[in-house]
């Protein structure tokens, strides 16, 4: 069974059923089925990845690998080792939530709505899982089309505008990286290995100082783009507020994650030393965009814009973690990662809920939501505790981590970060307190949640405290692929580190 190719399977079978849509195009409600049970499928594969993965050695990754274009080097290779497995299982997860969540964006037209969501899967799967950089490199340009189609199509107010800005950030930044990909496979072609574009041989290319930093340079800024990073994150804003719910889930709970996760696979253990050169200004660029995005949520009027700009701010802390050289605080990055998917997913989902109940989604029209629909307000209020990192709840464990890495790797980042993380609070709080409490801004019926919308956050909110009760067997599946990529960076930092 083992011999199955079980990570082809997780990549293609969503854009298989993609590609099964248009038979049931004649009926919103069996587009829904199906769609809901392709990504149940697709849950169902990468909890069978885990038990294959927990059945083996798990120190050892499940590889698939055949030859595609040999005389360029060019491998078909899916790797899945813990923290791969982690995002996978996460992509699954989300992807599900986005089939539970779209039941007033899909009506339009509905098969290619859940098509695109099925082939949002395919593609970002294909990142977490590709380890030969051109396959990578294919599917990280591959995944900014169903996005892009999503909000150019199913978005809302100056969707075209807005997508197309996401689109020529995203292309831009995905060109650079080709093309630096490009520059590592002629290298490697004069190795000893010949042409190759494998990821663990080109860990092993020795490269020129400056040659290895102008094409860190491309890498990062490809990854930042997706994280985002100040001052590459201004198509973010704009993308969440027009961008139907599951896009909103799809772009903060998985597109995000795949620029933190390429910085941790592939950008530090291909250029070590260019990693340790770009530490400082990453680190303060990480740290602004902490700071630049609290203050901007502080002033935002609009749910979901304000969820958006906490996003840039959850995310500028993870780049800290990662690049600080402290092992401690590169795992708590994943699992801040891992508690971001969940809740900016949560609270991107009720924005959804607040906006097809009122018509909008303002601060002026909320108020009183916690008396009005106790169960959604118990809902949005875990979401926004957990996203404060209060104790018990998925943020905890990670911002804990990073900040005691970070105090014992470079003090000052970690005073820093410790500040930003007091105004994310402030403006979380005015979040609960604006939307749950005071006086109702508005007359209009409020319906609390129905059976599917409690189902949804329901399972969020055990998620969000499972992570936050139980982080050790995400932190046991990532501990060793992070400890060989921080041995390769910092080699003082190899062995356990948690």
């Amino acid at each position: 069974m083992r011999q199955l190719p079980w990570l082809t399977f997780l990549v293609f079978w969503p854009l298989a059923a993609a590609m099964l849509m248009p038979l049931f195009r004649g009926s919103v409600a069996a587009c829904r089925r199906f769609a809901l049970a392709a990504a149940g499928m697709e849950l169902m594969l990468s909890v069978l990845v885990v038990l294959l993965f927990a059945a083996g050695r798990p120190d050892l990754p499940v590889v698939e690998d055949a030859a595609w274009i040999p005389e360029l080097g060019i491998r078909y290779t899916l790797t899945c080792d813990g923290l791969s497995l982690v995002f996978v299982v996460l992509t699954a997860c989300i992807g599900l939530c986005c089939m539970a969540a779209s039941r007033h964006d899909d009506t339009r037209r509905p098969a290619l709505y859940h098509a695109l969501i099925l082939c949002s899967l395919a593609t970002v799967q294909g990142v977490f899982l590709a380890t030969d950089l051109f396959l990578f490199a294919l599917f990280w340009e591959a995944q900014l089309v169903p996005v892009f189609f999503l909000i150019g199509v199913f978005g809302h107010g100056d969707r075209m505008r807005v997508a197309i800005k996401f689109f020529l950030f995203s292309a831009v930044g995905g060109l650079l990286m080709f093309l630096a990909v490009i520059a590592l496979g002629i290298y490697a072609a004069d190795g000893p290995n010949g042409p190759t574009f494998a990821l663990f041989d080109l860990t092993r290319l020795p490269l020129p100082v400056t040659t290895g930093r102008w094409l860190f340079a491309a890498f990062v800024l490809s990854f930042a783009i997706k994280i985002p990073l100040v001052p590459v994150h201004m198509w973010l804003p704009d993308a969440h507020t027009e961008a139907p719910t599951a896009g909103s889930l799809i772009l903060a709970g998985l597109l995000l994650k795949t620029g933190g996760y390429a910085l941790i696979r592939f950008a530090l253990p291909l250029f070590p030393e260019a990693a340790l050169a770009f530490a400082p200004l990453l680190t303060f660029l990480g740290l602004a965009g902490l700071f630049y995005a609290s203050a901007v949520a502080l002033a935002q009027e609009d749910v979901k814009r304000l969820v958006a700009y906490s996003s840039i701010g959850h995310m500028g802390l993870v780049v800290v973690a990662i690049v600080s050289g402290s092992r401690l605080a590169l795992g708590g990055a994943v699992l801040l990662m891992v508690s971001h998917a969940l809740t900016s997913g949560g609270l991107f989902a009720l924005a959804g809920m607040i906006g097809e109940r009122l018509g909008s989604r303002r601060f002026e029209v909320l108020g009183g939501l916690w008396n009005r629909a106790p169960a959604f307000g118990a809902a949005f209020l875990c979401c926004v505790l957990a996203a404060a990192a209060l104790p018990g709840l998925s943020g905890f464990v990670g911002e804990a981590m990073i900040v005691f890495g970070l105090f014992k790797a470079h003090l000052a980042a970690g005073l820093f970060a410790v500040a930003g993380m007091a105004v994310t609070l402030a403006y979380l709080l005015r979040l609960a307190r604006d939307v749950l409490f005071g006086p109702a801004q508005s007359s209009a019926l409020f319906p609390d949640l129905d059976a599917r919308e409690t189902t949804l956050l329901v399972s969020l909110v055990l998620a969000m405290l499972w992570l936050g009760l139980f982080p050790g067997p995400v932190l046991s599946l990532v501990s060793g692929p992070l400890d060989l990529i921080a041995g390769h960076v910092w080699p003082a930092l190899s062995g356990p580190g948690f």
